[in-house]
């Protein structure tokens, strides 16, 4: 079975349809990424919030043939090689990287003055795998603190973000710590959004979930969708078969 262990220690990691190269990012290639990548819904327009490599963007372009991605990051070294990673692909013509902030991002949703940039929008679908350290030790390095912390992003300004830019149908994604799902939830049902997905990632049967990947819409649904996914098993193999090369 494949795992994300060597891409910590190398600046390159080979998905079936794509290469991830990582030198210039904080974030690496890594599980929590790529589960998110291979379980968000998606649709015709969808939002990438701190893009990183490209990873999510790729794997949802993959995903979604008939697709428009927009990436965004804040970060300019990340947006570069996430650039890279794009036109090197199969899916160069499904992605557009743009390098500003969320909290500076317009669509044609918008009624605010615009970045001047490509517009797009309101988005079916938007995906996050957000930072989520609110009141931990910060990192030395700065990008990798500006990745992990909320200190460039909270909740509160990523869920403002959302509402701003999600249409009325659409659905937002992400993964969280499970400590972190409480606080996160609390700010969804604050902007008026409504739990639709949930899946409990756990690293071996036995223990607790460390990870939730969440799906959240303006209205709510009948039925939420509750599953447990376990490192290895079946759910984990069926979302990144397609993905993953040594499966």
């Amino acid at each position: 079975m494949t795992t994300f262990a060597h891409a910590m220690a190398n600046n390159f990691f080979h998905f079936k349809r794509f290469s991830v190269f990582q030198d210039r990012c904080a974030m690496k290639v890594g599980t929590d990424g790529t589960l998110l990548g291979a379980w968000a819904n998606g649709g015709k327009q969808i939002l990438d919030i701190g893009t990183g490599t490209g990873l999510i963007a790729l794997m949802m372009a993959q995903r979604f043939p008939n697709s428009h991605i927009t990436a965004i990051d804040c970060d300019l070294d990340a947006c570069l090689q996430a650039a890279d990673n794009v036109s090197a692909s199969p899916f160069a013509n499904q992605i557009d990287v743009v390098n500003t902030s969320l909290q500076s991002f317009h669509s044609h949703s918008d009624e605010s003055q615009s970045t001047g940039g490509m517009l797009q929008g309101p988005f079916d679908a938007i995906v996050c795998n957000p930072p989520f350290f609110e009141n931990a030790l910060q990192s030395p390095c700065g990008q990798r603190t500006t990745a992990r912390h909320t200190i460039s992003l909270s909740y509160s300004e990523l869920f403002r973000g959302v509402d701003r830019l999600l249409g009325e149908e659409g659905e937002f994604s992400a993964i969280i710590p499970f400590d972190c799902r409480q606080r996160f939830e609390e700010e969804a049902a604050l902007k008026g959004f409504f739990s639709s997905r949930v899946c409990a990632v756990s690293t071996t049967p036995q223990k607790a979930p460390r990870r939730f990947l969440l799906a959240f819409r303006r209205s709510p649904v009948a039925t939420v969708e509750n599953l447990r996914l376990v490192i290895g098993d079946d759910l984990y193999r069926t979302l990144l078969q397609d993905f993953l090369i040594h499966f």
